[in-house]
């Protein structure tokens, strides 16, 4: 089990929408060896029940689920793994029931649902998906995230338009690619 979901958690909150202004739009991805380096850490979940369905693959976490990874915290009633025909890697993650995700860099993100594709490399975020980092905001009825392209689309839903909330950055063009340390995020 820990190996399997291991991955989870980093894959989910890597490189999730940052609201970014001109001047950002040409911030570098993150390295693949940075991305290796979240899911090496340790994965803890925390939950009120835990199902393992070994002949399909899938893990099944119930009620008040707290995942952590590297000072990244997800939170939601119910967090669906599955796994490859060994056990060993997560291809896919589901999680349902007021989804809230808080990176290791204090952005935040809330949704009806949060899926994760490994071989898409992509992180969904269904229903009234919102994305913040301090005033910044960025919200519609579904946020997909490419983690491998650094790149996201938000789109809006009928009864909702996309919101954009960016606000200019202070200080010197140089800080505009320091982020907050963990321990000033409220996870």
């Amino acid at each position: 089990m820990r190996v399997c979901a291991a991955a989870v958690l980093a894959l989910l909150t890597a490189g999730l929408l940052a609201p970014a202004g001109p001047a950002d739009a040409q911030t570098p991805p993150r390295s693949s060896a940075r991305a290796k380096d979240d899911r090496s850490q340790p994965l803890t979940i925390d939950a009120d029940k835990m199902e393992r369905f070994g002949k399909e693959g899938l893990v099944i976490f119930t009620g008040n689920v707290v995942a952590r990874q590297d000072n990244s915290v997800q939170y939601a009633e119910r967090m669906e793994v599955y796994l490859d025909e060994k056990g060993e890697r997560v291809q896919r993650t589901v999680s349902t029931g007021a989804v809230r995700i808080i990176t290791k860099d204090c952005r935040t993100a809330t949704a009806r649902r949060a899926e994760y594709s490994d071989l898409e490399q992509r992180v969904l975020l269904l229903g009234s998906a919102r994305v913040w980092q301090d005033d910044n905001l960025v919200s519609g009825d579904t946020i997909t995230i490419y983690l491998a392209q650094d790149r996201s689309v938000v789109e809006g839903g009928k009864q909702e338009r996309v919101k954009a909330i960016f606000y200019p950055r202070e200080g010197k063009a140089t800080d505009r690619g320091t982020k907050r340390p963990a321990g000033d995020c409220r996870n």
